[in-house]
């Protein structure tokens, strides 16, 4: 593996390799013997504000034996228009890979293309692959498998975090449900590429929910949407987890929520709160997850 762009890019078994490092890694988080990132310099190249993000991949480098720079679209000439090839083919002479977080998605293939350094995908408005790992690693840990289990989303199905549990279910062959209003639903084109996979979409939230091992769901207003909060929380309002929606799923069904969370809007506080153990546990996965990443790309 040379680069982690997307879900769409992974094999199944790719997908299976990574999760099982990640839970590997966690478990030996403090005593890794191997730093395979050691006498490397990264760059966290970010156009769109992080928490969870950043911070799980400042760490993860560390851990590995790297060092990091964080360097914000303000800070260099893209944010003054540089084109993304030319300061890809910079950085690919100085830093031993990049971690990318911003709107296209042709930024991120293009700079991997030009910089001929490991390129990972921190999110883009097309997907988010590593929130993805993170979340199938946490649906492992605590029921055992993702294989044969029924994962249901609900809300914006057309946002970049459900596009990549649409590549996940069609990688991986678990079942998807994606519940959302008519106009928030995955494209036509992006249904047609997935072929067979066991993905349904579906505007009816409670025949969705109906029977999940897992319960997902994202913000409604995606970072660079916000000029249309007021249409987005009127159109999304009813695709809430609650605890009527809880009750539909399976019996100790997981609440999983990539974060930053709105209470009283895509979740009800009660239900988040009763679910915080899951929920902060698949936050803190990220940093597993994305070390798992780290070390497949330090091997090529």
């Amino acid at each position: 593996m040379k680069h982690l762009l997307s879900i769409e890019a992974l094999t199944g078994g790719e997908i299976d390799q990574l999760v099982a490092l990640a839970i590997q890694m966690k478990a030996a988080r403090g005593a890794h013997e191997a730093k395979p990132l050691a006498g490397q310099c990264w760059g966290l190249i970010f156009s769109k504000s992080s928490t969870r993000t950043r911070v799980s991949f400042e760490v993860g480098i560390r851990e590995l034996g790297g060092d990091v720079m964080f360097l914000s679209s303000n800070d260099i000439q893209l944010g003054r228009g540089e084109p993304i090839k030319d300061t890809a083919r910079v950085m690919g002479r100085m830093l031993g890979g990049a971690v990318i977080r911003t709107f296209a998605q042709s930024d991120v293939v293009q700079f991997a293309e030009f910089s001929g350094i490991p390129t990972i995908n921190a999110l883009t408005d097309d997907e988010h692959p590593c929130q993805i790992l993170a979340d199938l690693q946490t649906i492992k840990e605590k029921l055992g498998d993702y294989a044969g289990r029924k994962v249901c989303f609900v809300g914006d199905g057309a946002c970049n975090v459900a596009r990549s549990w649409i590549w996940a279910a069609a990688r991986c062959g678990f079942e998807l449900t994606i519940a959302a209003p008519e106009n928030f639903q995955p494209d036509d084109a992006l249904m047609q590429a997935i072929g067979n996979a066991k993905v349904r979409v579906t505007a009816d939230i409670e025949d969705a929910a109906r029977g999940a091992d897992a319960l997902y769901t994202d913000v409604w207003v995606s970072m660079g949407k916000e000029d249309e909060a007021a249409f987005r929380i009127a159109q999304l309002a009813t695709y809430q987890i609650n605890r009527a929606l809880v009750e539909l799923a399976a019996p100790g069904a997981l609440v999983m929520h990539c974060l930053p969370a709105y209470r009283e809007k895509e979740i009800t506080e009660d239900v988040f709160e009763e679910h915080a153990r899951t929920i902060f546990d698949e936050a803190e996965n990220r940093l597993h997850a994305q070390k798992a990443v780290l070390r497949m790309l330090s091997e090529g």
